[in-house]
């Protein structure tokens, strides 16, 4: 037998973390994915998960939809199409933007997997390893998972209930500069903000990009939960008041359906061709098809009607968990009350570990994302992100009820005493 056909031995690879690419070092599950294959389970209340509730997305309309694409379009929406995005989605996608104040021009639209893919093209070409990436405190788990993918050191920034704060923005940049490193960019989403629910307030956002236009800082401006404010229009975008500094990412998975995978990036005109090249070296380019299926959606069905719905459906979703939470934790926590979006963050006393707690959770039949996962260095042990966007009321209810059982047996057992708030 020649060596060519050969039979490869079945035997299974030594020392494979040598032939690891160095960056392979830094990936990791996060910890909302090590907890879904828990929170699935039936008798499980998952207040972890972010997903969207597509209890008011009418089945029979996407279907119809979809069904009229194909007959209609069906040569073009199931061929390769072009790596920057369908050009009639782009020029729709900046009427969708146009809700929040921006005019843009479609050119200076990339249309992406999702918005993570355009957090993961706009890491791969800014990010060298060491660089800094500024963030809120705490900040989104896919984000930072993207940026340790690309060697970055991520540093947190002061947020409270008006968002990020400026002046610690203003240390965070002076302590980095003083250690010589580079500032690559801001990441923040400034619109009822994954985990903290908050919404960082119109002089904020003024005096934030202010300050990274001195420094010479890009903003990321991640905003997949502008349009979903409960009780009145969140403030213009931050792209608005700088178009070249800031670079907009959106999504149609918290309006539409995230299982299309449609996002997008507004791109200052001077980064565009670097990031159609990053996405045609990825992907060649987004699926025509679920483009095409937005693209018709937008232009055939009252989608500004259907996003009202979601608002309404998650409205009603936040103010069943707020009451639950004024109800069954003890008054030592605190909590913040979102305005919209999908997310409450708890704060608990310090003595309690919630990455500890997980396992009493579990078996008191609830789940949630422990702090920790919202933060580059382990910080957070003592917060926990509560989803209210997929459970009903009454199970989120019961939920919050169980978790608050858990919380103050916690507490006795360490030595506090059991409160009732």
């Amino acid at each position: 037998m020649s060596e060519l056909t050969r039979r490869p031995s079945v035997g299974a690879p030594q020392n494979l973390e040598g032939r690891f690419a160095t960056r392979a070092a830094g990936m990791q599950a996060s910890e909302i994915r090590s907890l879904f294959a828990v929170a699935s389970r039936p008798e499980i209340v998952s207040l972890a998960g972010g997903m969207p509730n597509l209890s008011a997305l009418p089945m029979d309309m996407m279907a119809s939809v979809v069904h009229d694409l194909i007959a209609d379009q069906g040569a073009e929406a199931l061929q390769y199409g072009s790596g920057q995005g369908h050009p009639k989605l782009r020029e729709q996608i900046c009427e969708v933007m146009a809700l929040e104040g921006i005019r843009a021009n479609p050119d200076d639209v990339i249309v992406t997997t999702g918005s993570q893919q355009a957090l993961d093209l706009i890491s791969r070409i800014f990010i060298d390893p060491g660089d800094v990436v500024l963030v809120e405190a705490p900040s989104y788990v896919g984000a930072l998972g993207t940026f340790r993918q690309y060697e970055a050191q991520v540093v947190h920034v002061e947020l409270d209930d008006k968002g990020l704060v400026p002046e610690a923005l203003r240390q965070a940049i002076t302590s980095v500069r003083a250690t010589g490193h580079k500032i690559k960019f801001l990441y923040l989403i400034p619109n009822y903000q994954n985990p903290s629910g908050v919404l960082l307030t119109a002089d904020r956002r003024t005096e934030i990009l202010e300050i990274c236009r001195k420094e010479g800082i890009f903003v990321v401006e991640d905003n997949p939960y502008g349009l979903l404010g409960f009780d009145r229009p969140s403030p213009n975008a931050m792209r608005v008041e700088d178009s070249e500094n800031v670079i907009y990412l959106g999504s149609f998975s918290k309006t539409i359906a995230p299982g299309l995978r449609v996002g997008w990036a507004l791109v200052p005109p001077s980064l565009k061709e670097k990031l159609v090249i990053a996405s045609e070296s990825s992907i060649l380019c987004p699926s025509n098809f679920t483009q095409m299926t937005i693209s018709s959606y937008l232009a055939n069905q009252p989608w500004r009607d259907q996003i009202a719905s979601f608002c309404q459906l998650y409205k009603v979703r936040r103010d069943a968990m707020l009451q639950a939470l004024e109800d069954f934790f003890p008054a030592s926590a605190t909590w913040t009350k979102p305005g919209g979006g999908f997310y409450v963050w708890v704060n608990l006393p310090p003595e309690i570990d919630t990455k500890l707690m997980m396992p009493k959770a579990i078996v008191a039949k609830v789940a949630y994302v422990p702090g920790t996962a919202f933060y580059a260095d382990g910080f957070g042990t003592w917060a926990m992100r509560l989803s209210f966007c997929h459970p009903t009321p009454e199970r989120i209810r019961e939920g919050v009820k169980a978790l608050g059982h858990v919380v103050h047996e916690e507490l006795a057992r360490r030595g506090g005493t059991l409160e009732l708030s």
